[in-house]
């Protein structure tokens, strides 16, 4: 099956080809920060786990971070406050969401080189008992599932057909399903898929091998990078009662305070779009001293921006080529 390039790709491709990309890279065509997320570097072809939580290969993520350290202002979490309290001026700040393992050889290695900070947002759970993620367990269940469909049953209402090779829609329409439910079913809805589906539960040694240490978290710390907090066991936060999102939130506060010895100001939404927040969510990170909060809800920032629990950030995912990139950077109004 041919692959369908988007129009905003082709776009991209013609900013590059025909030189006006560089132009536009030269006349400040935007002011402010534009804060890129990602979640893992590496190799997705052969996983089991959820292949759309890949940002980059290592060779492409080299590319993206040579390209901002030489053509932007790069700036951790320190700056963020003058950064936007400024008039002028183009920044580029990058986050990494969860925690997992290849943030820190694969990512870590080349931010490095490029003398490039970044932010890790943890879910602290995740390195305190390691377990795979709810995700990542879906996609495991419906690629090892012996059978080429889920029947209908109430979660579904109608059958779920497994597109072979890849079975990519039918993980993806189950895991929007997930995203609406209530925290106090999603344990039962993951439960009735390893039964139904016949796999049983994500085999825990993977979870060993999955998600970073806290001394690695250190090492990155002493050399540079900053942490913010992602809650302890990445649940949607506006699908919880006001007091369970209040125990997430300060509960990772005060496992990051425990373990990195100083203070936290920064927290990113679990999945980060419109519904996954709400005034509960923003109570409880104002009465537990957080600063910033960060969405996954495209755009960037511009200078002055008020909603310090609302910051932007523009998604980096796997089928975004240089080009992509470039343009995303160069005009974040259009492609960002």
């Amino acid at each position: 099956m041919p692959v369908r390039i988007s129009k905003r790709s082709l776009l991209a491709r013609a900013l590059d080809l025909t030189g006006c990309g560089r132009m536009l890279r030269a006349t400040s065509a935007w002011d402010g920060i534009l804060i890129l997320n990602y979640h893992r570097i590496g190799d997705r072809h052969n996983s089991l786990l959820d292949r759309n939580l890949w940002s980059a290969t290592d060779e492409d993520f080299d590319a993206q971070i040579r390209t901002v350290a030489r053509d932007f202002q790069t700036v951790g979490l320190n700056d963020l406050d003058s950064v936007l309290r400024s008039r002028r001026g183009r920044y580029v700040m990058i986050t990494f969401d969860d925690g997992y393992l290849d943030n820190y050889t694969n990512a870590y290695p080349i931010l490095k080189s490029h003398g490039v900070p970044a932010t890790f947002f943890i879910t602290t759970g995740f390195l305190d008992v390691p377990k795979v993620p709810w995700w990542d367990e879906i996609a495991w269940i419906v690629r090892s599932s012996p059978l080429n469909a889920l029947d209908v049953n109430p979660w579904t209402t109608t059958p779920v057909p497994f597109d072979e090779p890849h079975r990519e829609t039918a993980i993806n329409r189950l895991l929007a399903i997930y995203k609406g439910l209530s925290g106090a079913v999603t344990d039962d809805y993951i439960l009735f898929l390893a039964d139904a589906l016949k796999t049983g539960r994500v085999p825990g040694q993977i979870a060993r091998k999955l998600w970073m240490s806290w001394d690695m978290i250190r090492e990155m710390k002493q050399n540079g990078m900053n942490f913010g907090g992602h809650t302890v066991t990445h649940p949607i936060l506006a699908n919880l009662p006001a007091e369970q999102q209040d125990d997430e939130i300060r509960e990772c506060r005060h496992r990051l305070i425990e373990e990195l010895g100083e203070p936290l100001e920064a927290f990113s939404y679990p999945v980060g779009g419109p519904k996954s927040f709400n005034a509960d969510t923003r109570a409880s990170l104002a009465r537990h001293g957080f600063k910033w909060a960060f969405t996954y809800l495209g755009g960037y920032c511009r200078h002055g921006h008020q909603d310090r629990f609302a910051i932007p950030r523009s998604a980096i995912e796997t089928d975004i080529d240089l080009a992509h990139f470039r343009a995303i950077t160069t005009l974040p109004q259009v492609f960002a």
